[in-house]
């Protein structure tokens, strides 16, 4: 799946339509059909409930470093049966680097009948953008960041990138 999100980049910066700000790039990567939830809003619902937070990227960008307490649910092998402890009702946020595989795996769970389903704004990118805190496999503290690759990673402005 990397070389489709290399294509996508590509055409975008070929046709001319490539800005200077991070929000204008991804907005052209967002179809809209999962409500969207800034990483302000996370933080707040963080300290006073716990919603269900999905990492859909890959067990090596995960192991990098991943939002303290996600569950890992690879965009490239999801199945139903990945979420099936998951209640219908619950709030779910799901995210990836800076949105566009989150969002396909949020159309899927709306499909599968959840109703509180969210993808975060930016990803983890935007996250660490925020100065927000990420764990690695060991659940320590990190600044490493998986930049997916090196066209991806100039949206990520803070933290260690990290390839591979």
């Amino acid at each position: 799946m990397r070389p489709l999100y290399s294509v996508l980049f590509c055409m975008y910066v070929l046709l001319g339509c490539q800005t200077k700000t991070f929000e204008d790039s991804i907005s052209f990567l967002y179809k809209n059909t999962v409500p969207l939830i800034k990483t302000k809003e996370v933080v707040r619902k963080m300290q006073y409930q716990e919603p269900i937070l999905l990492d859909v990227r890959s067990f090596t960008e995960f192991s990098v470093s991943h939002l303290t307490g996600a569950q890992l649910i690879e965009y490239d092998d999801f199945k139903p049966s990945d979420i099936a402890h998951i209640p219908k009702n619950k709030e779910i946020i799901v995210y990836c680097s800076v949105g566009y595989r989150s969002e396909r795996i949020g159309e899927k769970l709306l499909e599968m009948g959840y109703t509180k389903v969210y993808n975060l704004y930016g990803g983890i990118f935007d996250w660490k953008n925020q100065s927000q805190i990420v764990v690695n496999h060991l659940n320590l503290p990190t600044d490493s960041i998986h930049a997916y690759d090196k066209l991806w990673s100039i949206w990520l402005h803070k933290g260690i990138k990290v390839y591979e």
